[in-house]
């Protein structure tokens, strides 16, 4: 807001000076240099900065992170604008620096108070599962008739909530925001900033069940989102949510519950036939009232699996409540995309990667991709292909002002722009930057061999219009129709999940051995170091020197170290386990008393597969003692059954072994390294174990026997398709050696997988099944080396 008008006149210009902020969080000005500078962004993270002039640095204290100690670097960078609840003690001498008693609750003050300033509807998302893909389905339903602005990617918590309702501007006319809370008390907080006027109840899960006493108490911690809403739309067919909104009907006269049920429940919305028509698509029928009548509708979506179907439905609901056509609804549900599509990574022509995001484009969206794409390891070019960002209410002066800026933070290093408004940024961007522009894709297309792409990394970032896949199917390297996904957005809410539950200022080493557990090392590890984990581990040297050659910086600590890579350690600043005398009295006979290496120190405490017992701590400390060049970081143990409840007694006393035996080993050192000896598994069962340090492995991708597996998400999927479906007769056999006799008439599909690819050769034969439109299909006869063969008659084609 400009200077002087006073806050009545944030409704006019939606911009805040920094006293402006001051009043609205009722914050101390422990320092006010320029008490009429600008704030735009809000920042919380020292490695999003995008407009480090007129951002405001939130300094949020977290269970384990705290924003104080990121204020220099962020100062350094240009930011000069900063909420505090600690002193600060460095010197930051042309800062704006306002102090509060909690950032957290001052940063939810501030976005409250932009929210109160709009009068357009807005749409509120709460559930166990869905909700960001009702947020996006909506998005792409409803952005031909309203501007809308929603909350990026899965904004949902604490955080996330108020800096999504920041992005609120004059031009918008419609809000679409999701809440995700993980235990009591949050949803009373985001409620009070996104203020909804309509709210979508998706459904109840046993997610975060952890923090709440009951599955009822789930609900209404859930439906508090709804105390100021007007208009609820849920599904009945879960007796919980039905009863918590028939409480919710009857609290407040004039509000209005817009039910629906698949079951027969009687529902204001009746789903009265679900029909799958081809591989892929679903017809969708139901009625529903409409002055004391029953209408029919009918619609198809490009899906078939049991949450897109319940996802279309609640997205009907809206757009029926909006009084969007049947007809037109129906129609645009049958060009749904999937959210998946956003950030997947392929290999490229000529030694490329490619980042698809070519589903939607919007700044917030754009802002994203880039910080995902910069974190990624390259040797070349990062390149950006971007159309023209429709329907934004915005002047493309300022818009594309605002792209440029974060093209030049990301360090983007050649644009290719398409559209017809995008060359307006040419003029906005430094006058050597590699720059080219085209009116549309198919000129593009047409061009696209003058375009040199080696070694690229090339986000591709375009609005659907622009039909991006073309461009996506041309630039994507040929290979083998087998391919093994990675969603990277799983595995950072895998890691999240396990950091919810150490406690403060418990650090946490992952596991990227095995090339990631088959993953991909580099880019596992570059996003794990942008998620500011404190260690990576290794098993071989050479795994932790790619990881120094992609750039990764965290400390790697080297599982089975080799005398011959001693000095490729020291060289590349690794960290080796040291499990036994003769390896310590090896690696000494190169460090010798003057080279420092850092190392870890392995204790056998009942695993008995490697490391230091108990008879050796004499003659261990006394070494060390002689050589204090050998820095030792971590101690650390391994559980042999951390998952396994019927040997608890044997954890615990594995875990008194290591504690006795480390507290000799410090005593003997005069300092006290870092303790870890639980894994995976050992996370949620053990906190008290926890430590100075965590091992977190596969869990990370995914997979956890401790009772957190409803918690994770998939991160690796391996895909093949189809060759060919043959129909086979009764008494035939199939494969080779005709292992695989059939007894009645079968459809048999060959894929496009085999031992080859790593499918066991062993799992033929019916000892294992694919999913064929998620449902099994077992193996029939012997697995070949590229293909195998599956039992399909039970599917329908």
């Amino acid at each position: 807001m400009a200077t002087g008008q006073g806050l009545s006149s944030i409704l006019l210009l939606m911009t805040y000076n920094i006293t402006d902020i001051q009043k609205i969080i009722q914050a101390t000005g422990l320092q006010l240099t320029h008490p009429a500078s600008i704030v735009q962004d809000l920042l919380l993270d020292s490695r999003q900065i995008a407009a480090p002039a007129t951002s405001l640095f939130f300094a949020i204290v977290g269970k384990r992170h705290d924003g104080h100690r990121y204020l220099a670097d962020l100062y350094r960078e240009g930011v000069r604008q900063f909420v505090v609840s600690q002193p600060v003690k460095i010197d930051l001498p042309e800062a704006n620096i306002l102090y509060v008693q909690d950032t957290m609750v001052a940063l939810q003050q501030l976005s409250a108070h932009h929210r109160a300033q709009f009068h357009i509807p807005v749409v509120g998302i709460t559930g166990s599962n869905g909700k960001t893909i009702v947020k996006e389905w909506l998005y792409q339903l409803l952005a031909p008739d309203y501007n809308v602005v929603r909350s990026p990617k899965s904004y949902n918590s604490q955080v996330g909530v108020p800096l999504s309702v920041w992005q609120m501007q004059s031009q918008h006319t419609l809000a679409l925001f999701e809440a995700g809370i993980s235990q009591p008390g949050e949803m009373a907080l985001l409620a009070r900033i996104i203020r909804p006027d309509i709210g979508i109840f998706t459904n109840i899960g046993s997610a975060h069940r952890e923090g709440f006493l009951s599955k009822m108490a789930k609900v209404n911690e859930k439906m508090q989102l709804f105390d100021d809403t007007k208009t609820l739309i849920c599904c009945i067919d879960d007796e919980k949510i039905a009863a918590a909104s028939q409480l919710w009907l009857a609290d407040i006269p004039g509000r209005r519950l817009l039910s629906w049920s698949k079951t027969g429940t009687p529902a204001d919305v009746e789903i009265t036939g679900v029909a799958r028509k081809n591989d892929s698509d679903t017809l969708i029928a139901g009625t529903f009232k409409t002055a004391g009548t029953l209408e029919k509708f009918a619609f198809t979506i490009p899906f078939s699996d049991a949450a897109s179907i319940e996802n279309a439905i609640h997205c009907w609901c809206l757009l029926h409540l909006l009084k969007a056509p049947t007809a037109q609804i129906a129609d645009r549900m049958t060009r749904l995309e999937p959210v998946e599509m956003r950030l997947e990574m392929r290999a490229a022509i000529n030694g490329s990667t490619l980042i698809n995001d070519f589903y939607n484009n919007d700044l917030a969206g754009l802002r994203i991709a880039l910080r995902f794409a910069a974190q990624q390891p390259r040797t070349g070019p990062l390149t950006l292909i971007l159309s023209d960002i429709l329907q934004t209410g915005q002047s493309p002066e300022y818009l594309y002002k605002k792209v440029a800026t974060a093209i030049l933070e990301q360090k983007v290093q050649r644009l290719i722009g398409i559209g017809v408004e995008i060359p307006i940024i040419q003029d906005l961007l430094p006058l050597a930057f590699d720059a080219v522009f085209y009116p549309d894709t198919l000129t593009f297309m047409q061009n696209i061999t003058r375009h040199d792409f080696h070694n690229d990394l090339i986000l591709l970032k375009g609005a659907r219009t622009f039909e991006f896949e073309r461009i996506a199917t041309r630039l994507e390297m040929k290979s083998h129709k087998t391919v093994l996904e990675v969603n990277l957005t799983s595995l950072v809410h895998n890691l999240n999940v396990y950091n919810r539950l150490l406690q403060p200022g418990t650090k946490t080493l992952v596991m990227v051995k095995a090339a990631g557990y088959g993953s991909g090392a580099a880019q596992i590890a570059r996003l794990l170091e942008f998620h500011q984990v404190d260690y990576l581990g290794v098993a071989y040297a050479d795994e932790g020197i790619e990881l120094r050659q992609a750039g990764v910086n965290l400390p790697i600590l080297v599982l089975n170290p080799e005398p011959a890579n001693f000095d490729a350690l020291y060289r590349y600043r690794l960290e080796p386990e040291v499990y036994s005398l003769p390896e310590l009295q090896g690696l000494i006979r190169y460090t010798g008393t003057e080279k420092p290496l850092s190392i870890h120190l392995k204790l056998d405490t009942g695993m008995h597969r490697l490391g230091f017992e108990a008879e050796d701590m004499g003659d261990l400390i006394a070494i060390l003692h002689a050589y204090p060049n050998l820095r030792i970081q971590s101690v650390f143990s391994h559980l042999a059954a951390s998952d396994a409840q019927e040997h608890d007694g044997f954890t615990h006393a594995q875990a008194a072994t290591f504690t006795y035996l480390y507290e000799q080993i410090a005593t003997g050192l005069g300092y006290r390294p870092l303790r870890h000896i639980v894994n995976t598994g050992g996370i949620a069962r053990f906190p008290q174990y926890h430590f100075e340090m965590v091992r977190l492995g596969i869990g990370l991708y995914g997979i956890d026997n401790s009772g957190l597996q409803a918690q994770l998400k998939v991160v690796n999927t391996l895909k093949a398709t189809i060759s060919q479906i043959k129909h086979v007769a009764a008494g035939e056999t199939v494969g080779y050696n005709r292992n695989g006799a059939v007894s009645h008439p079968t459809r048999i599909a060959t894929i496009s997988i085999g031992y080859a690819d790593g499918l066991l050769r062993l799992a033929g034969n019916g000892r294992y099944a694919v999913q064929i439109h998620g449902k099994p299909a077992t193996t029939i006869g012997n697995i070949c080396m590229d293909m195998t063969m599956v039992d399909v008659t039970h599917i329908p084609q």
